[in-house]
């Protein structure tokens, strides 16, 4: 990365145009006053973001500015012609608890609010990267803060995770953040694997991290009063009292694994589930409810 031109950067960024894409995640945040102002008040883990700690290498072995900053003008020009929408990068995004919402963070939230407005006014589309790791009591102020300073623009967080230690169920702790986020305010969730941190997933990897998020998203939808949502829940609920276990299949966020368990585990009588098998608690009191 460090030996990349800054025409050559640019060169690869139209190249990736040209071949349609839809949305590219740029780093246009990370300036050498962000970097610094890191530097100074120290970090855990200082940099976990791969875009971002290739263009901070690249700034300081060079000793020059971010390119995509400096030359913003022509990112936006890029994107215009080929109708992209850039997804403004959070390359110094929390990789701890113990580094969320620092200066280095805001400053450069700061820095892609300014970017955000600049690129709206060449009629190009901005989305906001929001941050990796983050404490539940800071999630909404970090909202708070993105809408303020990026004037609304869509927010896209990862998780974020809650706390540092999930290893292996890193996609839980993302799916607890991102169901606040999503109620605090957030547009887009990006899911996280049970193998974040450790290795590469696998397809059930991601499957599994696909799916607990949407959770996260859906419970979210329903605390911002989404009718439909709402309205997927309550016929779940209608399906459970009526022990019609084909309809809470369909209903289901993920009918392939309820259904798995289900014929893994199957009643004696099909109207009922074997956690309470003939006791079950609907099917007695419905009886008892007809008169």
């Amino acid at each position: 990365m460090i030996h990349l031109t800054a025409d050559k950067i640019f060169e690869v960024i139209e190249r990736q145009a040209e071949y349609g894409v839809d949305f590219m995640t740029v780093h246009c945040g990370v300036t050498r006053a962000a970097i610094e102002m890191l530097k100074k008040q120290g970090r855990i883990t200082d940099i976990v973001s791969r875009g971002g700690a290739f263009l901070t290498t690249w700034m300081l072995h060079h000793d020059r500015e971010n390119p995509l900053y400096e030359n913003y003008d022509r990112l936006l020009s890029i994107a215009g012609k080929y109708d992209i929408t850039l997804s403004l990068g959070d390359g110094l995004r929390p990789g701890c608890l113990a580094d969320a919402t620092d200066r280095a963070q805001i400053h450069e939230l700061i820095t892609l609010g300014h970017l955000t407005r600049l690129a709206w006014d060449q009629d190009v589309q901005v989305m906001i990267e929001g941050p990796g790791h983050v404490p539940l009591n800071e999630i909404e102020t970090n909202i708070i803060l993105q809408k303020k300073l990026c004037q609304n623009a869509p927010f896209y967080v990862l998780g974020p995770l809650v706390t540092d230690i999930a290893a292996g169920y890193d996609h839980v702790a993302c799916a607890i953040g991102g169901a606040i986020a999503g109620k605090a305010g957030a547009d887009f969730l990006c899911y996280v694997t049970p193998a974040e941190h450790l290795c590469l997933p696998d397809v059930e990897d991601v499957r599994e991290g696909v799916v607990v998020t949407k959770i996260a998203a859906h419970a979210a939808d329903i605390a911002r009063g989404h009718k439909i949502a709402i309205e997927r829940d309550r016929q779940m609920s209608i399906a459970r009292k009526n022990l019609d276990w084909e309809t809470q299949m369909k209903m289901a966020i993920d009918p392939k694994k309820a259904r798995a368990y289900r014929e893994k585990n199957p009643p004696a009588e099909d109207d009922v589930c074997t956690m309470c098998g003939k006791y079950c608690a609907i099917k007695q009191v419905r009886e008892y409810f007809k008169d």
